[in-house]
């Protein structure tokens, strides 16, 4: 057995990648769900479709290796997380839409329970603030919305998971046994979670209504999950990794150690710090999260930074604007104008995340004149990634006591050239981009063929870590402050916008 294969469910397509032993891609099959968009600030996905592209990016991925089930050694999935389902456990069918990560629709029901008790009152249990971002008040809702919801949960009639648990419990038999559970890294990230025991909390279970019977069990991020089921092409295949997303990034970016870090650039962008087996609960606007569970031992914490839109926006100059036709065409049309010309793009659609935790802000564009054109405003929006990764980076700094030397950077928007060489410049560091910059996939492989012995430990995978692009800094210091601080007085305009968050 020679590969492992990884599902990379994500918030905008389902990629299934093969790897070798040595960490590198042997083929890969991915496949684009509709996003839905029923009232602002909602957004759904069908779950149903989710799963099809499951299967069939696997089935893409093995004909293109040209493998069958017998080359494979472990499947590992890894997912968008705070991104809910709930499903009828008999029929196997969704009893809603997904309720997806940057869906704002329970911000009224945040709003209450933060008037009450304090936004910050359980991040000792939890690692999180009361936000509308995590999975807590989108389970509650759903409970609330479908047909007798509540009575439905507390008698196994209705299943509630985050997208790992959906695709697990599909792939291990859906209603033909299929295994309800998820890992340590997708259940911190609810608000139901305690950080420190890795069991649901009955406190958060009754701040929020939900029975603990509906949601899945807790797993380490290596763990035996089951096997797929006889109806799969990868029938018998044991499942033995789990990874959120951006944990799944860090883990193939070989973050394994204290004051290792990494940025993933995807329709949002993560930043992440491991903080080794203590919590580090920040005093600077981040979250505090399990960065992997392995061998039985306790958990790795972290600290992250979540930015909602960064890829996202680049979609937004593609689909609404139409100033590109693709995604890749953002990065010639900057590279038309050697600057923004003044223009600042705050891309706070449904929000800010870390470290502002302002669901009052909206999007904007700033600093228009009629010099202004569409390469000013491609520039801007590379701009506005960069920058608020810089902030997700100070206020880590802040919290660890300690400068990055260098950022490790993955993710789909690493190929732009352009974007990367702005990080570096805004940071003042080097960027760095591995080899295989697919890593939120080689992380959930990583964790699964480690439960297997495909790979014997730690120090093996760090060994398969290579370099492959570095961008060094080219502004000056005078020029970064400047630039700083423009990017700061057009994020505080966004600020106050709304009350409707």
């Amino acid at each position: 057995m020679a590969y492992v294969v990884s599902i990379d469910q994500g918030t905008t397509s389902t990629r299934a990648i093969i790897f070798d032993a040595a960490g590198d891609i042997v083929a890969s099959g991915q496949f684009e769900h509709q996003q839905y968009f029923p009232a602002p600030g909602w957004v759904e996905h069908d779950a149903t479709e989710i799963w099809t592209n499951v299967r069939e990016a696997v089935g893409f991925a093995m004909a293109k290796a040209n493998i069958t089930r017998h080359d494979l050694a472990a499947v590992g999935i890894t997912n968008q997380r705070e991104t809910v389902v709930a499903w009828d456990p008999e029929t196997g069918k969704p009893l809603h839409h997904a309720i997806v990560w940057q869906d704002t629709r329970t911000q009224g029901a945040i709003d209450a329970l933060t008037e009450e008790h304090g936004r910050d009152a359980f991040v000792d249990i939890t690692g999180l603030p009361l936000d509308a971002y995590f999975s807590a008040s989108k389970f509650r809702w759903l409970l609330d919305t479908i047909d007798d919801g509540h009575a439905r949960a507390r008698d196994g009639r209705l299943m509630l998971g985050t997208i790992d648990s959906w695709v697990l419990w599909n792939l291990t038999g859906g209603p033909q046994g299929g295994v309800h559970a998820t890992d340590v890294t997708n259940a911190s990230r609810t608000l139901l979670m305690d950080l420190r025991t890795c069991e649901w909390s009955p406190t958060m279970l009754d701040l929020f209504g939900i029975p603990s019977q509906c949601l899945p069990d807790i797993r380490q991020s290596s763990d035996a999950f089951g096997k797929a089921s006889e109806s799969s092409l990868v029938r018998g295949i044991p499942i033995t990794g789990i990874l959120g997303d951006q944990q799944s990034a860090a883990f193939g970016q070989a973050a394994f150690s204290a004051g290792e870090s990494k940025s993933t650039y995807g329709t949002g962008s993560f930043v992440l710090v491991n903080t080794g087996d203590t919590p580090v609960f920040s005093q600077h606007g981040l979250i505090t999260t399990v960065a992997y569970g392995i061998g039985g031992e306790a958990p790795t914490y972290a600290l992250e930074g979540s930015i909602a839109v960064t890829g996202s926006l680049v979609q937004w100059l593609r689909d609404s604007l139409g100033i590109i036709s693709t995604a890749s065409e953002v990065e010639d049309l900057a590279l038309q104008v050697p600057d923004t010309g003044g223009v600042v793009v705050v891309p706070a659609f449904s929000g800010l995340l870390a470290p502002h935790w302002r669901p009052d802000a909206r999007g904007a564009i700033l600093g228009i004149t009629r010099f202004t054109n569409h390469s000013h405003i491609a520039r801007a929006a590379l701009e506005a990634v960069a920058m608020q990764t810089c902030d997700v980076l100070e206020a880590m700094a802040g919290d660890v006591g300690q400068e990055l030397s260098e950022l490790k950077v993955d993710g789909g928007m690493v190929a732009n050239n352009l974007l990367m060489q702005m990080q570096a410049d805004a940071l003042g560091i080097p960027v760095v981009r591995p080899a295989v910059a697919e890593t939120t996939a080689l992380g959930a492989a990583f964790a699964a063929g480690l439960a297997v012995g495909f790979w014997e430990d730690l120090d093996e995978l760090r060994g398969l870590w290579r370099r492959d692009k570095q961008w060094d800094p080219t502004s000056s210091q005078s020029e970064r402050a400047d630039a700083r601080a423009e990017w700061r007085k057009g994020l505080t305009r966004s600020f106050g916008w709304t009350d409707k968050a």
